[in-house]
């Protein structure tokens, strides 16, 4: 722990992001004590108000409370994220670590359906899977897997290549392993900081996509407090900049913080870097 707190306090960018991480978290697992009014309870005589003693972050057009609404949201789009790149993370991998080591006929019939969903851009097939599911988080998630896990079967793929040419391999085999523990135990751990490196950098995009979706009405229902969903709101009440801007920063600093993050242990996994 104190060589790891050394390397963050080298790294302030990464311990930056550590702590934004941890604030929401802890914001969003908590928001049922400290958030000071029902997310979802209307009060129409207090709405569209500007921010003030009363509503920090103002009030949306249903007299909600944006501050209460944006902590809520945390629980949202947060476990979203995170669920939909773990799920991505395991069905890229493993096509991508059974093309790369079975080679052949396998490899080429992964890949090529690997190509088939690399070839739609990322928001239009997610849309599309969306749309033809049905509005909901547990079909927006799902959209996000259908449309993550091909980068990851890509990088898993080119690092099973090169790792299973290695001499600790040639030695597995030649002591009687099968493939199936070779692949498990030798060869993936050698490749899962790559992956690592990948998830965690591409949870800040599926935090956006899923709000995309949201704000196109393809996410959750109108009235829950789901950032993406406050974005598209706002937009409607142009003048009203609080009803957008303070789910959008809530957004932007959840992405940046995890750019930040991915790179620190990009640089902590790279040898050259992790010297410095």
């Amino acid at each position: 722990m104190r060589n790891l707190f050394r390397w963050l306090v080298r790294n302030p960018f990464t311990l930056m992001g550590v702590i934004v991480v941890l604030l929401w978290t802890v914001g969003a697992i908590t928001a049922h004590w400290i958030a000071p009014y029902d997310p979802l309870a209307q009060n129409v005589s207090n709405r569209l108000q500007a921010p003030n003693a009363e509503h920090i972050w103002g009030t949306d057009q249903l007299g909600r409370d944006i501050y209460s609404r944006v902590l809520y949201g945390g629980r949202i789009s947060l476990p979203a994220g995170l669920i939909a790149v773990f799920f991505a993370t395991v069905i890229g991998s493993l096509i991508g670590a059974t093309a790369g080591y079975a080679g052949g006929l396998w490899d080429e019939l992964l890949m090529r359906l690997t190509e088939i969903f690399m070839a739609f851009p990322t928001i239009i097939l997610a849309m599309a899977i969306s749309a033809a599911l049905g509005p909901s988080i547990v079909n927006a998630m799902i959209a996000l897997v259908v449309v993550s896990w091909p980068s990851y079967a890509r990088i898993m793929r080119g690092l099973v290549i090169s790792e299973k040419v290695h001499e600790y391999v040639v030695a597995s085999h030649a002591m009687g392993a099968s493939h199936l523990r070779i692949l498990l135990r030798a060869i993936l751990p050698n490749c899962l900081s790559s992956i690592i490196v990948v998830a965690t950098l591409d949870f800040g995009n599926a935090i956006l996509l899923f709000a995309g979706l949201s704000f196109l009405g393809l996410g959750p229902e109108p009235a829950s407090p789901e950032w993406g969903r406050m974005v598209s709101t706002g937009i409607d009440f142009f003048d009203q900049w609080w009803m957008s801007i303070f789910p959008g920063l809530a957004m932007f600093t959840v992405v940046m913080a995890f750019n930040f993050i991915g790179d620190g242990i990009r640089d902590l996994a790279d040898p050259h870097t992790a010297k410095r």
